[in-house]
């Protein structure tokens, strides 16, 4: 399974994650490997940061559906999936598959 790095998710969503997606590591941003995968909140984060600091990381964004502007940003700063909060909870397993493999 693959090891993921959560950058400006909140603790609640984190768990409703690390519930999706059982047998996944979820590691800290100061972990000393390298990750997976990057699993970005977008109303929290800056996308363009994100994007430079894990250039060669696959990372999938959200945020909530009226967030067009944000979505927008992560689209720009190269974010390989970027999808509304809905999506992710109901398609988390499917996405993160998609984006390590």
């Amino acid at each position: 399974m693959a090891t993921i790095l959560l950058t400006g998710v909140d603790l609640f969503f984190r768990g409703k994650l690390e519930a999706s997606l059982p047998g996944h590591h979820f590691v800290p941003v100061d972990a000393a490997d390298p990750p997976d995968l990057v699993i970005a909140d977008i109303a929290r984060v800056d996308p363009d940061e994100v994007a430079d600091t894990f250039p060669d990381t696959p990372i999938l964004g959200y945020t909530n559906h009226g967030d067009t502007d944000g979505l927008r940003r992560a689209h720009e700063a190269g974010f390989d999936q970027v999808v509304a909060k809905s999506a992710l909870v109901e398609r988390a397993p499917q996405l993160v598959e998609q984006l390590i493999t």
